[in-house]
């Protein structure tokens, strides 16, 4: 049966998911994973909760899937080679580097890949297998052929989403909070701006970024036949009886091979809703239905008690075993209890005696043994051979059913033999101390100039459909002494792919021979086409870790993350040539649902759409390959008057990338990188270099 995975911010928590019939509970401890404003576990807890939950026939998971630095490394395995020894299951990761140092660290520890890792395609999830990950959690934007066509194909495991909130932008492609309020959701600490109101005409008259949040009640048994491997519950950051309601409703609707009822699903609204749920991804009914915001209700007092009994007033889950007895003249009395996954437990007693009275029968002994009371155990059967004429005290009976249990539980507590090993950094990379090249990225060939091509750039990154379209601007390039590469989307789905192969070949056939990936699925893909890989910002490549990882893959090259600050940037061991982003308006969100069609009901991405905040600032809405929407920050990057401080960092390129500019500014912007022209922005932002982000 799919497996059924609830969230825990607290030890009430796991006691709520696992008494409400959760099959493995998630969550956090220490500084590193995506619920930091959560408030988490000790370690002490965690062992408690690991042992609570295997006991009871539960699997526990550590989320450890944000992105960190050198520093916080050392830590993180230390977590991990906690995590291991008191019996997690699994560990979540959204970094690279994460993985490279759990292969090295514990080895024995199952890695699962986070949504955060966006992958959404058959490459992302071949990736992830051969990084060594047993299992990886799919992009919540996918429809459900596509997720049928992963369950089929993949050589890893599948989760998905069922139920709870939903990001606007596909996971671990935000940059939304660190840009705008130095909070990243990349880090733990995502300030949510998504669900705050924005509009079109200078005004925050609406909310056209709030999602409702997601349920699949009435797709369990298709996503079971489609073969899913887990469905994962959202909400660590929500109370105890949330778990508890949504856990049970979804538990019992598996266990008895159904859908949740009409009843239900108005429960899962009081437990939490914002104006209703939407399956509008899985279904492919994208659009304003797909919206809403959380409005102020009455807590559901009642419901909330009703959740609490659940879990407070005693053990209500209860693990099938089977008890066995022998009790015969001369010999000490033997109980065996043996649960569902084979474990045995045996104890004696004392010898039985000659009955005075009434005989000890065989219905007498296994009633006995039933009685399982407060205990987290259920009998489904008892089985004794009694012979005739003998007597027996229940007291008796009832000590050798307590310590058989007590065996039983001692046996499903047993801390599995994994190997530890220190993690080690490895071999530091000395900085490449000449001037970083200049590189330019375009959103259109119309950006291209003779301008723009006689300043000599060292590498000219185009979109593959706008190079494919545009063959005699590639041509023109090359003529120049240009090298182009191809930017592959960082969101095709294997539904797209073919579309994006065709783009693709054309661009071999013209000689371009490089391309630019920003996720795992991009990376495989355009290895597998014959091209030699550039690692974008949508990797997320933040520790020296990330870095040997990427070249161990065979990448060219990989852009540091831009929420990492100078300093940051400049210690990192380059194990390959890093390049970083210098110049232009940083992306803030990609995004599946079309939120221009969602406002006019046409596809106007031609035209210049500024979204607008409540303090006045307005972000640029372009489009994204495969009718996606990409929202760029309101203030351009500027750095050209800061040239002393990153070509100090390392770097082998600095990109200017160029989103809204005209083909006269982005030839402006390269001459004043290049020390000539007076070019500046009106407004501008040095963004995260100089500044902490959480």
């Amino acid at each position: 049966m799919m497996e059924l995975l609830s969230p825990a911010g607290s030890m009430e928590a796991v006691t709520a998911a696992v008494q409400n019939g959760a099959d493995a509970v998630y969550f956090g401890y220490g500084d590193f994973n995506a619920r930091r404003g959560a408030r988490n576990f000790t370690q002490e807890e965690a062992a408690a909760a690991v042992s609570y939950c295997h006991l009871r026939g539960c699997k526990a998971y550590l989320t450890l899937n944000t992105l960190l630095t050198d520093r916080e490394l050392p830590r993180a395995a230390e977590v991990a080679a906690h995590a291991s020894s008191i019996g997690m299951d699994a560990v979540i990761v959204q970094d690279l580097g994460v993985v490279r140092m759990l292969r090295q660290s514990v080895p024995d520890l199952p890695i699962h890949g986070s949504t955060q890792m966006t992958v959404h395609s058959l490459d992302g999830a071949k990736l992830c297998a051969d990084l060594g990950m047993e299992r990886v959690v799919l992009g919540r934007e996918l429809r459900g052929e596509q997720v049928a066509y992963l369950c089929q194909h993949a050589p890893i495991q599948v989760e998905v989403f069922g139920h709870g909130a939903l990001c606007m932008c596909w996971s671990g492609q935000c940059f939304f909070s660190s840009v705008i309020g130095g909070r990243s959701g990349n880090r733990g600490m995502c300030a949510q701006p998504c669900r705050m109101s924005y509009g079109w005409n200078g005004k925050a008259d609406g909310y056209p970024l709030s999602l409702k949040d997601l349920s699949m009640a009435g797709h369990l048994k298709e996503l079971q036949s489609m073969g899913v491997a887990c469905l994962k519950l959202e909400g660590r950051m929500k109370r105890p009886e949330y778990v508890a309601i949504v856990t049970g409703i979804y538990a019992k609707a598996l266990r008895e091979g159904r859908e949740p009822t009409a009843e239900e699903v108005e429960i899962l609204k009081q437990a939490f809703s914002r104006q209703g749920f939407t399956d509008g991804y899985h279904t492919g009914r994208k659009g304003p239905d797909m919206f809403g915001i959380r409005q102020e209700e009455k807590e559901p007092k009642e419901l909330y008690a009703q959740a609490r009994a659940s879990y407070e007033n005693g053990e209500e889950r209860k693990e099938p075993v089977r008890f066995y007895a022998l009790i015969q003249p001369g010999q000490p009395a033997q109980v065996a209890v043996e649960d569902r996954q084979g474990r045995v437990a045996r104890v004696e007693g004392p010898a039985p005696e000659e009955a005075r009275n009434v005989p000890l029968t065989r219905e007498k002994v296994e009633a006995q043994l039933s009685r399982t009371g407060g205990t987290p155990f259920g009998c489904e059967k008892a089985t004794a051979k009694v012979a005739e004429g003998l007597s027996l005290p229940l007291s008796a009976l009832n000590d050798l059913r307590r310590r058989a249990l007590e065996e039983l539980s001692k046996a499903r507590q047993v801390l599995p033999e994994r190997r530890r090993e220190p993690f080690q950094p490895g071999v530091r990379y000395e900085n490449p101390r000449q001037a970083p090249v200049l590189t330019v990225s375009l959103r259109t060939a119309a950006q291209v100039s003779a301008d723009l091509l006689r300043s000599r750039p060292a590498l000219l990154y185009l979109p593959a459909d706008e190079g494919a379209a545009h063959p005699e601007v590639v041509r023109r390039c090359q003529q120049a002494g240009v090298p182009v590469a191809a930017v592959l989307p960082r969101i095709c789905t294997d539904t797209e792919l073919p579309r994006l192969e065709k783009e693709l070949l054309v661009l071999r056939g013209l000689g371009v021979d490089q391309a630019l990936a920003g996720t795992w699925g991009a990376v495989r893909r355009a290895a597998r086409l014959g091209f030699q890989v550039r690692g974008d910002y949508g990797l997320g490549a933040y520790n020296s870790q990330t870095l040997k990882e990427l070249k161990r893959l065979g990448l060219l090259s990989a852009t540091a993350s831009f929420e990492l600050r100078f300093p940051q940037i400049r210690d990192l061991s380059k194990a390959l040539p890093v390049e970083l982003i210098v110049y232009g308006r940083l992306p803030l969100m990609i995004v599946e649902n079309c939120i221009i069609h969602g406002r006019s009901g046409q596809h106007t991405c031609g035209n210049v759409n500024l979204l607008t905040d409540r303090k006045g600032e307005r972000f640029p809405v372009v489009k994204a390959w495969g009718c996606r929407n990409e929202i760029l920050n309101s203030k351009k990057l500027f750095l050209a008057d800061k040239q002393s401080d990153w070509k100090k960092l390392g770097l082998w390129g600095a990109r200017l990338m160029f989103t809204t500019e005209n083909a006269l500014e982005c030839a402006q912007v390269l001459e004043r990188y290049l020390d000539q022209g007076r070019y500046q922005p009106n407004d501008f932002t040095r963004g995260l270099y100089y500044r902490d982000v959480e």
